[in-house]
């Protein structure tokens, strides 16, 4: 098992950063273009515990369909989502919002496990690699679906350890 972890800083309510995140579609704005992300649910996906949402991304050029349940929703403090079908063993990432001076930190933390056993854990740098990419791309794609001046975030790594 490993835990990736990150915060962002932003100049919002702590309600505005929640609308945004409660949006399944603002997903497509913080994801990279590569990852070719698109939702397949049909019709609106209403996030509330409970509830499914599928999508589709684009690994290394092959299609990979996914599927979310969330699992906990506490508007405006946290949700989480766990993957129901994909291609994790286990995907379990819990956003949270922590209303500060000035502002919201964002947070969060995903605990993941790989597939196919050792495979899986020698297969772990290239996907941490991707993951960290991943995760600090959304970092930067923020600032302008969440609004204000992108200086005045704060940006933390995003780390990934093991368990």
């Amino acid at each position: 098992m490993y835990l990736l972890t990150c915060r962002i800083k932003a100049p919002v309510s702590i309600g505005e950063a929640f609308a945004v995140f409660e949006n399944p579609h603002n997903l497509a704005r913080i994801t990279p273009a590569w990852l070719h992300f698109r939702i397949t649910t049909p019709g609106r996906v209403i996030l509330r515990k409970g509830a499914e949402m599928e999508y589709q991304i684009r690994w290394l050029g092959l299609p990979v369909s996914w599927k979310t349940i969330f699992t906990a929703y506490e508007p405006p403090l946290f949700f989480e989502d766990e993957q129901a079908r994909g291609p994790y063993a286990l995907w379990r990432h819990r956003h949270t919002f922590e209303e500060v001076e000035n502002g919201t930190v964002i947070s969060d933390h995903v605990e993941y496990a790989l597939p196919l056993g050792l495979v899986g854990r020698l297969a772990h740098p290239v996907v941490a690699r991707q993951l960290r990419g991943i995760f600090e791309f959304r970092q930067q794609a923020l600032p302008p679906v969440l609004g204000g001046d992108s200086s005045q975030y704060t940006f933390s790594p995003v780390v990934i350890a093991a368990m």
